[in-house]
């Protein structure tokens, strides 16, 4: 796709406006928890997550400015864990806008992938975030992301409410 200004994505954006669904329970050792994580552990995580789907917006941020940001009231994120410790993925949300909250950035690492382990991080963390009562938790996708992200967020709750064609820039 290509626009007089150059390429474009096609941008879904999607909102959650009801419960959603209670989490199945997992017996394999991982666990999920709101975590303030230290800007290299976040960045390591970032990387290996987002990696593969050209994630860069917390990579191209001022240490001072991610620093402020990971220890904001404003930013809460979850992350999966094996029984060993590994952080396997996140599931990052802005409140700053409450009582509209966005989900920021969520996935697993490529090696967690194909197991179920990421619709049930996204289940819990959104089971959670339901608790404060917000108006609507919402967040865009695009084609850049996984091929499967829009069916997973249907399926946690989600409503497909625009697409549009738009810059990569901003993403």
């Amino acid at each position: 796709m290509s626009s007089p200004s150059g390429p474009t994505v096609r941008v879904c954006y999607l909102e959650l406006r009801q419960s959603p669904a209670e989490p199945r329970n997992r017996s394999e050792g991982q666990r999920i928890e709101c975590e303030r994580l230290a800007r290299a552990e976040y960045l390591a995580l970032y990387g290996r997550v987002g990696e593969s789907v050209r994630w860069d917006q917390r990579l191209r941020m001022s240490a001072p400015d991610l620093d402020a940001l990971l220890a904001s009231e404003g930013l809460r994120v979850y992350v999966l864990r094996s029984a060993q410790g590994e952080a396997l993925g996140l599931c990052e949300f802005d409140r700053r806008d409450f009582p509209e909250v966005e989900l920021k950035n969520f996935g697993v690492i490529p090696e967690a992938q194909g197991r179920g382990l990421g619709r049930w991080l996204l289940s819990v963390a959104l089971r959670d975030e339901w608790q404060s009562a917000p108006s609507r938790i919402w967040l865009h996708t695009d084609n850049w992301d996984h091929p499967a992200a829009v069916r997973l967020y249907e399926e946690a709750g989600f409503r497909i409410h625009a697409i549009r064609e738009e810059d990569p820039g901003p993403l």
